[in-house]
């Protein structure tokens, strides 16, 4: 059976989420802050730009297709690693990517209300100060130590 992400958050179900970790060419990460319109986690921040896997949909497919509808860009962004995310509307497998990406991105308005280019410790800083989504601090804790450790 195929059901929709909208089903599976309020089954509680597992369901596979894509995000990405952007940088420029000076290894700032992309931050932005979700449009009032989003159903989920209206007006709060990001360090990534993703969303759900369709099915048939690898991650590193469902994160290329988010960058092209979010930022209107076409990369090529390589997946790190998966985890079983816990936090947020319901457990889902994450798929943190990481891609270098143009300073210059053509918003969704619909998605996103504002961007910015952070250094590691500008968002150490905001991670603590702005209203982040669950899976922001998840994700970039986790993907912190990953390049910390070499991978």
């Amino acid at each position: 059976m195929v059901v929709g992400r909208r089903q599976a958050v309020e089954e509680g179900w597992l369901h596979r989420v894509a995000v990405t970790v952007c940088r420029d060419g000076r290894g700032r990460v992309l931050v932005h802050r979700r449009s009032a319109r989003v159903s989920r986690f209206p007006g709060f921040y990001e360090v990534g730009v993703g969303g759900a896997a369709n099915v048939g949909e690898s991650y590193e497919q469902a994160a290329a297709r988010e960058l092209a509808e979010e930022l209107g860009i076409r990369a090529l962004p390589r997946l790190l690693f998966t985890f079983i995310n816990r936090s947020g509307l319901s457990p889902h497998w994450l798929g943190v990517h990481e891609a270098v990406v143009p300073d210059a991105v053509v918003l969704d308005p619909d998605e996103v209300a504002w961007h910015g280019w952070l250094t590691e410790p500008e968002l150490r800083s905001a991670l603590l100060e702005w209203r982040f989504t669950p899976d922001s601090h998840e994700a970039f804790s986790r993907y912190v130590a990953f390049r910390a450790a070499g991978c």
